[in-house]
């Protein structure tokens, strides 16, 4: 599926109820995790101490939860490209449940589907249902709803 490009709230509005696309796959390295953990203060063990972690029941380390969400918005731009915007603002996330854990090595990807669109006195408001899919997985990592604030020109 090619890239959406939307340029009007008008545009965006035509997606409403609808399945908007499934972005690439991205592996999660070992590297990322690290570097999520330094960044955030986190050094859980199941993160970061592969030898560890193979004792766990993953055997291997995981992706934090919240390193599977932040790849949220690279993975959104694969899928639509939103112009003709002064700024996109992250406003919120509702309904967020991680579902499984995310092995290292494991790609994922987005799917995502436009819920909801609101014009707030020329602010649009977008709320996404979204899901974080493993490769060769029947459980996503996570679901939730994604709120943005677009403004437009």
């Amino acid at each position: 599926m090619s890239k959406i490009t939307i340029n009007s709230f008008k545009e965006f509005e035509a997606y409403i109820g609808q399945e908007m696309g499934v972005s690439e796959y991205l592996k999660i390295t070992q590297e990322q995790i690290n570097k999520f953990a330094d960044a955030t203060l986190d050094h859980q063990w199941i993160h970061t101490d592969p030898e560890r972690a193979k004792e766990s029941q993953f055997k291997s380390t995981i992706a934090h939860g919240y390193l599977t969400l932040a790849v949220t918005p690279h993975l959104w731009e694969q899928i639509a490209e939103i112009r003709n915007t002064k700024m996109m603002i992250n406003y919120g996330i509702e309904k967020l449940k991680f579902n499984q854990a995310v092995v290292v090595d494991s790609e994922v990807r987005l799917r995502a589907k436009l819920h909801s669109l609101l014009d707030l006195r020329g602010i649009t408001k977008a709320q996404l249902d979204i899901e974080l899919e493993i490769k060769d997985s029947k459980k996503s990592a996570f679901s939730a709803s994604l709120i943005f604030l677009y403004h437009f020109n």
